[in-house]
């Protein structure tokens, strides 16, 4: 029989997990009553990233970034890298080594670590269980706030490794016809270029489906927007394909994130976003309280976007007889063992031992928390994104949103990644 104490955190974890996976399944819902469309979920997830999250990032990292604590935060920068060079080699071992499809390594690199998390410890600090990793003079509040902080800035590194790399790991080995690469006729008439689309998520990775990454002309939009066609064309094929490669990484999250930085680490910014309006807060209860408003409407709206997607992407793959939607369970069995039991283990092994015998982490039992929890959980919604827009087949996409299905059904297993970490965070408290 369980401890009290043990058990009691079970349930608080095993109740959090399941708040997130009823906010997806009423997104399942709402498409199986159409009450949401395709058109709809797209515009909401575009104004998601370029508005709500960086709105959400900008008031966390702003407010709770100071001098004293960037130390915290350049850990969390370091442990971003080094999780996802990680699970690059892994995915990559599965794909090169084991002849599995090039989307396991995206599947593996690339964890949901935004919506699901922020949501997962929000629920937490419902259940109380969270109080006991507290060791100075604050509330629970206090506390998960600034985990939201820490697990923003992880998505951060997650999101320029989804525009930067995800999509050049997808079908990466069938790049286009000689003759596909130097007819460029066709670039006013695809959608990546249409005035009336904007570059949202979806079309920022476009380009790659329409050129293949190491084709030395981009597309023109991109070119137009960037610089001057006559400037763009000296740059030379070497310049324009490292000019691609470096704008890929520039993304909204990414600019919240400098702007949060540069807040939260210059004190007079941080006293007038931050602090009351009777002690210098001049932007505190206007602007500050606008960017929090629509910040916090990021947390659930992904996530319920997300059970429509897999829906949706379902019931199509049902429908389509010609698709055949058998899924390689070998390939999907390493991913979900990956995501569910080696990197919950590795985490909070690495992450207690240098908490408990190094003092590289700080003394933030919170940090260590979240360190552990970073690498693990379901993979991110995107991969939906980046299948749409590379030269893979329907099979595939039917395959990755049963995958991502299955992925999130399980998602409440990570109840006891929670305990465990709660209990190493607990253990590595000095006395």
């Amino acid at each position: 029989m369980l401890p009290s104490g043990l058990l009691e955190a079970f349930l608080g974890a095993i109740q959090a997990s399941l708040s997130v996976l009823l906010v997806i399944s009423y997104g399942a819902f709402a498409s199986w009553m159409n009450l949401l469309d395709r058109k709809a979920t797209k515009s909401i997830s575009k104004v998601c990233v370029r508005l709500f999250l960086p709105a959400l990032i900008i008031t966390k990292v702003g407010s709770e970034l100071h001098p004293s604590s960037a130390s915290n935060y350049f850990v969390i920068v370091i442990w971003g890298i080094i999780c996802h060079v990680i699970s690059f080699a892994i995915g990559t071992l599965g794909h090169r080594g084991f002849g599995m499809p090039d989307w396991t390594t995206v599947a593996i690199l690339i964890n949901n670590t935004t919506s699901y998390p922020l949501l997962l410890i929000t629920a937490l600090e419902e259940t109380g269980i969270l109080s006991s990793l507290i060791v100075k003079d604050e509330s629970t509040k206090d506390a998960v706030e600034r985990a939201k902080s820490y697990f923003l800035v992880f998505s951060t590194i997650s999101n320029l490794v989804t525009f930067g790399i995800g999509p050049r790991l997808i079908d990466t080995e069938n790049g286009p016809d000689e003759e596909d690469k130097g007819d460029n006729s066709d670039d006013d008439h695809s959608p990546s270029s249409t005035p009336d689309r904007e570059a949202d998520e979806e079309s920022h990775l476009l380009m790659h489906n329409q050129h293949h990454p190491g084709a030395p002309r981009a597309p023109k939009y991109r070119r137009a927007a960037l610089i001057p066609e006559k400037t763009w064309d000296k740059l030379g094929s070497r310049g324009q394909w490292w000019l691609e490669f470096l704008s890929d990484f520039c993304n909204p999250p990414l600019l919240g994130a400098l702007i949060g930085t540069i807040i939260g680490l210059t004190p007079f910014l941080h006293r007038a976003f931050f602090k009351p309006s009777s002690d210098g807060g001049i932007f505190t209860a206007w602007l500050t309280q606008s960017l929090k408003n629509i910040g916090n409407l990021f947390v659930s709206l992904p996530v319920l976007v997300a059970g429509f997607s897999l829906f949706d992407l379902t019931m199509e793959a049902r429908k389509s007889s010609d698709i055949s939607v058998r899924l390689p369970w070998l390939t999907v069995l390493f991913i979900l063992v990956v995501r569910f039991i080696i990197w919950p283990i590795a985490s909070i092994a690495s992450i207690y031992f240098l908490a408990s015998w190094t003092g590289l982490l700080g003394s933030d039992p919170i940090l260590w928390f979240t360190l552990m929890l970073m690498p693990c959980g379901p993979s991110a919604m995107k991969l939906i994104s980046l299948i749409q827009v590379s030269d893979v087949s329907k099979d595939d996409e039917a395959k990755m949103a049963r995958l991502l299905t299955i992925s999130y059904i399980i998602s409440p297993l990570l109840s006891v990644t929670v305990v465990g970490s709660l209990i190493a965070s607990r253990a590595a408290i000095p006395a």
